[in-house]
């Protein structure tokens, strides 16, 4: 129960280290410190193989939903390195960070992929509208109400899918589900 703990408090520190940074135009720290803590969780984990599959599939994932928001003009983020033309570095630490969660945190949703799609159709597009709030970025003037519910589309796909992708046995995960 502890290592769930632990986990959540590193993936809300990892959020939050990460949005300020970009709010500031100063992330490299905190992806620095956020990557040392996905790679130790990556060493701890059970089969790291199969947790940088998902880390990767969702990254790729994210990066793709996030960057066609961009382009289709209903968010823009601040500090955009590498590239104007794709979401910004920050974010694919995010990505990566909130696939730790999968046999973490939100082990307890495991099987449960409709309340998983609503709860990602829900905290998804209001931790995007914190990370606004805090300076991170912002909604295209008059789309904020389509780029919330397009957020929570992405979202309501992504968490049922990333635990579709992980297929580990929970028993075998990180954390035990209890």
């Amino acid at each position: 129960m502890m290592a769930k703990f632990w986990n959540f408090v590193f993936f809300q520190a990892g959020w939050f280290a990460c949005v300020i940074g970009a709010a500031n135009h100063q992330v490299l720290w905190a992806v620095v410190a956020t990557l040392a803590y996905i790679a130790f969780h990556v060493c701890h984990s059970y089969s790291p193989k199969t947790y940088l599959s998902l880390m990767f599939k969702a990254v790729l994932y994210g990066v793709s939903a996030d960057t066609l928001l961009i382009h289709f003009g209903y968010l823009s983020f601040e500090d955009l390195w590498p590239s104007v033309y794709l979401s910004p570095l920050w974010m694919w630490v995010l990505w990566a960070l909130m696939a730790g969660t999968i046999n973490g945190s939100l082990s307890w949703l495991r099987g449960r992929p409709i309340l998983g799609a609503v709860l990602g159709a829900i905290c998804g597009p209001m931790s995007y509208e914190a990370g606004m709030r805090m300076g991170a970025g912002q909604w295209a003037p008059g789309k904020q109400i389509m780029g919330m519910i397009l957020v929570g589309l992405v979202w309501g796909i992504a968490i049922p899918l990333f635990f579709y992708w992980d297929r580990s046995p929970l028993e075998r995960g990180l954390v035990k589900n209890t």
